[in-house]
């Protein structure tokens, strides 16, 4: 009995976790092409996500929920193009260009919400609630939600794998990887990393924009830390898929975001104060960073202790 009550209580919970790895993990996708195809660090992605929530509220508030999610994708566009114009044609890094946007955009947002922090779409019909509708009667009413956030995911999937086949997609490859030669053939890089930056921060505003929906309200601070989060999911996605081709990658970075979100159940289950789970991200991203340095290492100093054995 004692094992049914567990199971009851813990599977729900990795549901839950499933759902939001998945609409996280398209920010994770974001951030596979930006950060590991193009490598642009992009710190705007905090303020981008809560762009795409905002606007994905508004416009379903307005009785339009399958519009907003285009309509956060071009909010996201807009992100990524202002992001690339002050890194690519005013000479500002890349860093500072993203932390810029991020700070910029927390007053576009709230101005976007009405001048509120918090938007409340309890009685507003949503991508899930539709789908909720449309499956009912069915043996899938209650996977609703999972199913709106895999589709999405499995379409941002599709279509990244596709793009970056495409002439554009492997230009933007191109820059990623050498830029020096980029610059010194017909490339124009300028093109290709803002191309690069509008798709990226399109999946990002479009993840906000599901999870908005999903938690049925917009808060100013929905997207904080997810820059982090979604750096460390693509990094936990990396160790198990980093040197495969870009769909199976695409595939692991998603996985990775899945797996993020299990540890931040497990913590919460362990009872962790809820302040306490930045500095889990924060250890998580460590972890990641370091870890192929750390089995260098270990492998150094097991290889000098088997060194000395031998010697005696």
């Amino acid at each position: 009995m004692e094992t049914e009550m567990g199971l009851q209580q813990i599977l729900p919970l990795i549901q839950t976790s499933v759902e939001l790895g998945l609409i996280t993990g398209l920010t994770v996708l974001a951030l596979f092409l930006s950060y590991s195809m193009l490598n642009v660090c992009d710190l705007s992605t905090d303020g981008c996500f809560t762009l795409g929530a905002a606007v994905g509220g508004i416009v379903a508030l307005a009785g339009q929920p399958w519009l907003s999610l285009p309509a956060a994708m071009c909010a996201g566009v807009l992100s990524g193009l202002l992001t690339a114009v002050l890194q690519t044609r005013m000479g500002i890094n890349s860093l500072l260009a993203g932390i810029i946007v991020n700070t910029g955009l927390y007053s576009v947002n709230i101005g976007i919400m009405g001048g509120s922090s918090q938007l409340n779409m309890n009685r507003t019909a949503t991508a899930f609630s539709l789908v909720k509708d449309a499956l009912k009667d069915t043996a899938f009413a209650s996977q609703y939600r999972i199913i709106v956030a895999a589709a999405a995911v499995a379409l941002v999937v599709i279509i990244l794998s596709l793009f970056l086949r495409t002439r554009l997609g492997l230009a933007i490859r191109a820059t990623g990887d050498n830029p020096a030669m980029v610059r010194s053939s017909s490339i124009n890089p300028v093109f290709t990393t803002t191309v690069g930056l509008c798709v990226s921060n399109a999946f990002t505003g479009l993840s906000g924009c599901l999870l908005g929906q999903y938690q049925k309200s917009v808060n100013i601070d929905i997207g904080s830390g997810m820059v982090t989060i979604a750096l460390a999911s693509l990094l936990i996605g990396g160790v198990f898929f980093g040197k495969r081709k870009i769909p199976v990658r695409a595939i692991g970075a998603v996985i990775g975001a899945i797996i993020f979100r299990l540890i931040y159940a497990a913590a919460l289950r362990l009872n962790m104060p809820t302040f306490m789970l930045k500095a889990v991200s924060s250890v998580i991203v460590i972890l990641a960073l370091s870890g192929p340095y750390l089995r260098r290492q270990g492998g150094d100093a097991f290889h000098r202790w088997q060194a000395r054995k031998e010697a005696e």
